[in-house]
């Protein structure tokens, strides 16, 4: 019998399955990001704790496994139980666990790799430097055998090694995992994110026009709203994104309060300067979202319309500015670079 559970804070489970009777393997070929996770000890799918359950996956993955000759239940409770903020405090928490989990095993392998690696030089320090194989001679067996397994004893420490390279760079990820999600440019991308995905569920919400059946032959346009069980998950999912954002521009506004420069439209006019990647380009136009400059494939450290080499242009949007020029101030800069050089 195989259970799929979904809840909200646990994500979508298989209760049930057990190594060697097919269930990864066939879930594994459907694409859908189901995983075996170690620290549960079970498959799952990703990505899906602290969120409505993917129906339409999870029957994808019942009805495969029934293919296959496996009884399977579903069983779904979509009840939210924790808020936004507590299950990030999760994440991190995971992320902190991760951190520990993978700097042990690193540990453990480096110490396996240099056992291995110094059992190697145990068993050829004995041996003479350049000293050949004698053939036919009585040491021909033992000098074979002790260079296969000095050989073997290599091979160990550089697997071992590679091991230990893994995890301490899975450690490391996991230590910067919070600052990672919690930088400002990071966090200003996932709020614009969040807010197409707003405005797409409304849009489901308000319903779309389509023809219907007018009667006698004709057809009429007609409001479809949503309704039943889709109306219920997109007020689910409308619910879920509004907490989240909330969340993060409650942060992005603690991080301004903190002296975090959060760039806007506010900020530069045209004439400007922005700087990008290094490069300082000439501001053409503010907009919304973004400044318009000229072509990013150009040379030098300054990049105005006058000088570049192209003639497209190309935006800069506000969460990856780095900095920021008045028109003046650049005029400045580049007489006193000028007058260096002469």
């Amino acid at each position: 019998m195989i259970t799929i559970t979904h809840t909200h804070e646990g994500g979508t489970l298989i209760e049930g399955s057990r190594k060697g009777d097919g269930v990864y393997e066939i879930l594994r070929d459907l694409r859908d990001n189901w995983r075996y996770f170690p620290s549960l000890r079970q498959i799952g799918l990703g990505q899906s704790r602290d969120k409505l359950a993917k129906t339409w996956i999870i029957e994808r993955a019942a009805d495969a496994l029934r293919k296959a000759g496996h009884e399977v239940t579903v069983e779904i409770d979509d009840t939210i139980t924790r808020s936004f903020a507590e299950a990030e405090a999760e994440r991190y928490e995971r992320a902190e666990d991760r951190a520990l989990y993978h700097e042990e095993h690193a540990g453990k392998a480096a110490a396996r790799s240099d056992a291995a690696f110094g059992a190697e030089h145990g068993i050829l320090d004995v041996i003479p430097m350049g000293q050949p194989i004698l053939i036919g001679h009585h040491s021909e067996r033992r000098h074979r055998r002790d260079l296969e397994r000095a050989e073997n004893a290599r091979r160990r420490g550089m697997a071992e090694a590679e091991r230990a390279d893994y995890h301490a760079d899975r450690a490391e990820a996991a230590e910067r995992y919070q600052d990672r999600r919690e930088s400002v440019p990071t966090t200003l991308r996932r709020i614009a994110g969040l807010e197409a995905d707003q405005r797409r569920i409304q849009r489901d919400l308000d319903g779309r026009v389509d023809y219907r059946d007018g009667g006698q032959g004709g057809y009429k346009l007609a409001l479809i709203k949503p309704e039943g069980d889709y109306l219920a998950r997109l007020q689910g999912r409308a619910a879920e994104v509004a907490e989240e954002l909330s969340y993060w521009r409650e942060h992005v506004a603690r991080r301004q309060a903190e002296g975090v420069k959060v760039w806007s439209a506010a900020d530069f006019a045209k004439g400007d300067f922005v700087q990008f990647l290094g490069t300082h380009y000439e501001v053409l136009r503010v907009n919304a979202k973004s400044v318009t400059i000229p072509a990013m494939i150009s040379d030098g450290p300054v990049v105005t319309k006058a000088n570049s080499r192209l003639s497209w242009t190309d935006t800069v949007p506000y969460h990856k500015v780095r900095g920021r020029k008045s028109a003046a101030e650049m005029a400045e800069i580049l007489a006193a670079a000028e007058t260096v050089t002469a």
